[in-house]
């Protein structure tokens, strides 16, 4: 098994309404690419300012299914949407038995 593993830190422009759309739409990829074994989407709440504001975690079955996951045209579509309203971004893929 593969995790992989997001976070944002998201722009101050309109950051309450673009957090939810981030969200649904981070969300909705679970239904669209076949590939993903489980899906969670959240934001952070510790209020520490150094934290980032949205954390997805998306299990799949192994690296080939990572590089599937991401050329697919949902995921790129989602992911046009996702730069324009981040800063910053950080990511880790590992693998698990």
């Amino acid at each position: 098994m593969v995790e992989h593993v997001v976070m944002w830190r998201m722009k101050d422009e309109n950051k309450k309404a673009n957090t939810a759309e981030m969200l649904v739409k981070l969300r909705s990829l679970k239904d669209k690419v076949w590939v993903i074994r489980a899906l969670k989407a959240g934001t952070d709440f510790s209020g520490n300012p150094n934290a980032y504001d949205i954390c997805l975690t998306v299990t799949l079955d192994s690296r080939a299914d990572v590089e599937v996951y991401q050329k697919h045209p949902e995921h790129q579509k989602v992911g046009e949407f996702v730069r324009s309203v981040t800063t910053d971004r950080a990511v880790v893929d590992f693998e698990y038995e």
